[in-house]
């Protein structure tokens, strides 16, 4: 079981290098394009050049902004959750659309009545002309 170790190692390495820099944005991959830097990786995979000349001269490797990670940032800046019917900024926008879709079912009205009372006119007048 021993002496796979050493080739399970390898095998990790490998795969580890060839994921991190297909996930790694172009703009942080230094000296070589990324195309070249995959070929790298699994041309020379198994003698673990490719793998650790990735790793130590292939992806630029910076300090956490102000000296925080993701994870502490998150903590420290955690929102709170509020209700749509508590949040002020969501009740405002329902009533902005109420008072459109109101003053549109006005128009709408109107609109109807105005034609009801056409058609009634044209009614009138092609009774009155039958007479």
């Amino acid at each position: 079981m021993l002496r796979y170790l050493p080739f399970l190692l390898v095998l990790a390495l490998w795969i580890y290098a060839f994921i991190d820099c297909l996930n790694t944005p172009e703009e942080e991959v230094r000296g070589l394009p990324k195309v070249v830097w995959v070929i790298i990786i699994l041309l020379f995979g198994e003698v673990l050049v490719g793998p650790i000349a990735w790793l130590v001269a292939g992806r630029n490797r910076h300090a956490p902004a102000n000296g925080s990670t993701p994870s502490q940032w998150h903590r420290n800046h955690r929102t709170t959750f509020v209700a749509p019917d508590d949040n002020p900024e969501f009740l405002h926008t329902l009533r902005e659309e109420n008072k459109k879709d109101e003053s549109l079912l006005k128009d709408w009205e109107a609109d109807l009545r105005r034609r009801e009372e056409d058609l009634k006119k044209r009614e009138r007048e092609q009774g009155g002309e039958q007479a």
